[in-house]
């Protein structure tokens, strides 16, 4: 029917039939009437007679020919049966075993009957098929019009009300509309898979037994087997994970443009090669079950568990079962958690729903998963580093999705708490040209949710929409065992109490974020870092095995604002004390991306260990001159005229300068030759 167009003819008689479109002489209803059972079979011919006698003494039909067999003139009227023989005969041509069958019936009684005295006024001449010339009434099919214009518009209603819904979009390739996901209204529930499944394939009793699978866990453990390559290590983690590296997250995951890279936890480094967020593949480890079977010892991490209680004086751990892991040497690496802010801890679940405390793998793809699937805006609360690095790569994120970045925070700058006020300033603006919508000197007062949106009211009486809200003020450290082991915490810093050694009691150390040491240089600290993990843990493990080293080697930490900016610290930095700076012109080696490109290495703490000697400067530097760009600098920070801190700003690779800096505790009057020791006007 489609093929031969005949589909469309009839689809507009039923439209002309119905009454939908007038016309003066209205001929659709006979016509069709005709054409239904006339050109029927055998069967259906006594059908159509029988329909159609009704009309017969009033409906004549005007021949379409010059004459036909019975000699009668042009302009004559034949009666129903002479159409209906004549259109019999035609229709006997056609080939055999094509049944017409009517498609409709009307029934004599129903047909509308005209007066006899209304006779055609004109004739038609309309080839084969005869046609009527008298009006019909047909105001009792009127009735179809009103349906078909209330389905029209109840399509028309259904169409708006699921684009105004946002289930249509605009596909930015070729505008063309397309379905997308809709955003995640509740927060996915996070399982985590216990591995073993029983504490009965955990061993019992264990040489080397680490509380945390984090960074300081992975350096202790690498440091015990260096010293004592036969040593069985027990990892007890509830995080559920092998351990991995916490930066990427922030950075180089957001980067990348590989969905199943990011499906995998693969990242591409600044140089573009690609590797896993985890130090080590699954086949390093050993399983539970035969850790205490292996000659040469190894190590087995129980995911998924969590340890509830420690007992330092028989050395023994206590599970949350109850089950109780004897050992010789204990470390506590449990790290921290991030803070949350009372307005968004105390809402309603649908606000909670909303927001995000940024740590580790749950939740960057939690996040991912959000940003990817129609979130229209996401608002940062936080300037620090953790907040600052998500507002930027999100923002890079928006050059592949329609995605606005708002970061709000209280200081006038980002990282206002660390950098001086002119390099946040700085700081702020390079965040802003990444398109980043930030909101200094604000504070968030109260939040809504409204039309499925929050709404955050600030201080300033400013209201941002955001659908999802990342809370980045800073973390606390995990302490929990503390109370139920009869562990100090450090009222000050917080973390276990430690000293120089990271001893907490006898045969029991703490490392990493948790713990809270004495620095033998610069007094009592509690360090958040990835460097300080890893420096701690080291010290830990190799103490642990009898070294018993303090804690003299400064850690570093460093932040990427991008490829293009970057920076690495030591010590203590803090905006409040003074400092003095020292900057000189950038060239295309001075970013975080060409460190990694000469290096094939993200880890900017192993870059610092195997960096080259830097000479000191010679010479006196240019002075400098108005409108040139000084992109790359150092900054010592002072605390009673004695360097206790240093940022190196897009300088890298002179760690090693600045530790010796710090050791030597060199003072203000030094600084013009302490410069020069960094080396930075070199070409």
């Amino acid at each position: 029917m489609l093929r031969n167009r005949r589909f469309f003819t009839y689809i507009l008689e039923y439209v002309q039939y119905s009454g939908v479109i007038q016309r003066p002489n209205l001929r659709a209803r006979p016509q069709y009437f005709c054409r239904l059972f006339a050109t029927g079979s055998d069967d259906g011919k006594e059908r159509a007679l029988n329909s159609a006698r009704p009309h017969r003494i009033t409906r004549m039909y005007t021949s379409g020919t010059k004459g036909g067999k019975d000699d009668k003139p042009l302009g004559a009227t034949k009666t129903v049966e002479e159409c209906m023989k004549e259109k019999n005969q035609s229709s006997s041509k056609q080939p055999i075993g094509k049944e017409f069958k009517p498609v409709i019936s009307i029934h004599p009684d129903k047909a509308t009957i005209r007066p006899p005295d209304q006779e055609c006024g004109k004739p038609h001449m309309m080839k084969d098929t005869p046609q009527p010339d008298c009006p019909y009434d047909d105001s009792q099919h009127k009735k179809y019009t009103k349906h078909l214009i209330g389905g029209l518009l109840l399509l028309l209603a259904s169409v708006a009300g699921l684009y105004y819904a946002g289930l249509f979009t605009k596909d930015e390739s070729g505008g063309r509309p397309k379905i997308i996901s809709k955003i995640r209204k509740t927060k996915r529930p996070r399982v985590i898979t216990k591995f073993p499944g029983s504490s009965k394939d955990i061993p019992s009793s264990i040489p080397y037994l680490l509380i945390g699978g984090g960074t300081a866990s992975f350096a202790a453990f690498r440091a015990i087997k260096s010293a004592d390559s036969t040593a069985a290590v027990l990892v007890i983690d509830n995080d559920g994970y092998y351990p991995y590296m916490r930066p990427p997250l922030s950075k180089e995951m957001w980067f990348n443009d590989n969905a199943e890279a990011t499906k995998k936890l693969k990242f591409k480094q600044w140089n573009g090669s690609e590797r896993s967020l985890f130090y080590e593949p699954d086949d390093f480890y050993v399983d539970c079950t035969n850790l205490k079977n292996q000659v040469n010892g190894g190590v087995a991490v129980a995911r998924g568990w969590t340890v509830k209680k420690i007992d330092a004086y028989e050395k023994k751990a206590i599970l949350e079962d109850g089950y109780e892991i004897s050992y010789d040497k204990c470390l506590i690496a449990t790290g921290s958690k991030p803070r949350n802010l009372p307005l968004f801890e105390n809402a309603s679940q649908k606000i909670k729903d909303r927001v995000t405390l940024f740590r580790g793998i749950f939740d960057f793809e939690e996040l991912e998963g959000i940003v990817t699937s129609g979130a229209k805006s996401v608002a940062v609360v936080g300037g620090g580093f953790l907040g600052s690095e998500l507002a930027c790569a999100l923002a890079r994120k928006t050059r592949s999705i329609d995605l606005r970045i708002h970061q709000i925070f209280r200081e006038p700058g980002n990282m206002g708490k660390v950098l001086p006020e002119y390099l946040s300033a700085w700081t702020t603006n390079k965040v802003r040209d990444e398109g980043v919508n930030v909101i200094t000197n604000a504070e968030v007062e109260d939040v809504e949710f409204i039309k499925d949106r929050l709404v955050l009211s600030l201080n300033d009486g400013s209201k941002i929409s955001a659908d999802q809200v990342i809370v980045a003020v800073g973390a606390q450290p995990n302490t929990e065992l503390a109370g139920s082991s009869d562990l100090e915490v450090d009222e000050e810093y917080g973390g276990f109490l430690v000293n120089a050694e990271l001893m907490a009691r006898s045969n029991l150390w703490s490392a990493g974020d948790c713990t809270c040491f004495y620095d033998v240089k610069l007094g009592r600290r509690r360090v958040e870092h990835h460097d300080h993990a890893v420096v701690s843990g080291r010290l830990a493990g190799e103490n642990m095995t009898g070294a018993g080293k303090p804690y003299w080697h400064q850690s570093m930490f460093w932040s990427d604002l991008g490829p293009d900016v970057g920076y690495e610290a030591i010590g203590i930095v803090d905006s409040a004390l003074p400092t003095v700076g020292v900057f000189a012109k950038a060239t295309d080696k001075d970013t975080p991306k060409a460190v990694v490109e000469a290096t094939d290495e993200a880890n900017r703490a192993k870059t610092e260990a195997h960096a080259k000697p830097v000479s000191p400067a010679s010479g006196t530097p240019a002075a400098p001159k108005q409108g040139e760009d000084y992109g790359k600098g150092v900054i010592f920070y002072l605390r009673d005229d004695i360097v206790v801190g240093i940022v190196m700003w897009n300088v890298f690779n002179r760690m090693s300068v600045a530790r010796q800096v710090l050791k030597e505790e060199r003072k203000y009057a030094d600084l013009n030759e302490v410069a020069k020791l960094f080396n930075i006007h070199e070409e």
